[in-house]
């Protein structure tokens, strides 16, 4: 009885752990009689037992290896250190189980050995600046290479360039002067653009200036006509009142002294005085007396005898 129960036990436990759960993101190789039988996809599967193995977990989202730095050689004989990280998904969980042996260990291997021939084409200038063209190249050619391990290489990306450490000072020492010289050039700009903006500052000062004193000179001349027209037209305004007045001869004879008047109280040495003032004689009398600055002199009476 005992070993009935306990055979019904192991029945039961055989009969449980032949089930299996396979989740979204995983699917299994499944084995009968040592060849594959099957790929579960997601769902609870029956595994008959000694009979059904399962062969491989196969998990069917993209993953990544990052994969140590490889020696590479240039071009031009330089030796640098570059490291990947490589972008892949799971196609075809059979291929992938039984097209190579350690499908990691060989993408691994191929990565380094394809990137070795790309940069074995490139100089060290195309190598440091050709980043997306050994992407694409790596890409493509992984891609295909991995077809028949049921493997998508969906992208790679070069991770870091380490040059030797002499090629890293020069390239620095490079950039540094560089940098010191597009300095020197920006200074020397903003310099030449201070003394144009300076230059047409003064400018425009002279410019502004000189125009001041156009229109102040304009002002003053029209201001100095305008003076002298306002007196033309008093002294015009005077006289055609002294006309209208109906002035005699005597009016102007005395308005003509006043003005011999002021002549004589300038500068002036000599004097032309109208003939209609008085006789000839006496004229030439004044006009003499005016230039030796004397006083007339008194007629002398004449002795009786």
């Amino acid at each position: 009885m005992e070993a009935i129960f306990i055979i019904l036990l192991v029945a039961i436990g055989l009969f449980v752990s032949s089930f299996r759960l396979v989740r979204q993101t995983d699917m299994f190789v499944v084995e009968r009689l040592g060849g594959y039988f099957k790929t579960w996809d997601t769902g609870i599967h029956l595994l008959i037992p000694f009979i059904d193995k399962v062969a491989k977990q196969v998990s069917m989202k993209e993953q990544i290896r990052d994969f140590p730095p490889q020696p590479v050689i240039t071009k031009d004989n330089l030796t640098m250190q570059i490291d990947s990280v490589v972008f892949f998904q799971v196609t075809d969980p059979k291929l992938f189980a039984y097209g190579v042996n350690n499908p990691i260990a060989a993408i691994e291997n191929l990565s380094a050995t394809t990137l070795r021939n790309i940069i074995g084409d490139l100089d060290l200038e195309q190598t440091l600046t050709s980043r997306e063209l050994i992407n694409t190249k790596m890409r493509d050619i992984l891609d295909e290479a991995t077809d028949p391990w049921g493997i998508k290489v969906n992208r790679v990306e070069i991770k870091n360039i380490i040059p030797p450490r002499d090629i890293r000072e020069a390239l620095e020492k490079q950039l540094r002067a560089e940098r010191e010289k597009r300095e020197s050039v920006l200074i020397a700009e903003g310099q030449k653009r201070a003394s144009i903006l300076k230059a047409e500052g003064e400018a425009e000062s002279v410019i502004i200036n000189a125009e001041a004193d156009k229109k102040s000179r304009i002002l003053a001349a029209e201001g100095e006509a305008e003076g002298i027209l306002r007196l033309k037209k008093a002294e015009a305004d005077g006289i055609n009142l002294i006309k209208k007045a109906g002035a005699d001869n005597a009016v102007l004879q005395i308005k003509s002294f006043e003005a011999l008047a002021k002549v004589a109280d300038g500068q002036s040495t000599k004097i032309v005085v109208p003939s209609n003032l008085m006789d000839l004689s006496s004229v030439v009398l004044a006009a003499k007396e005016i230039a030796t600055n004397e006083p007339p002199k008194t007629p002398a009476t004449p002795k009786k005898k």
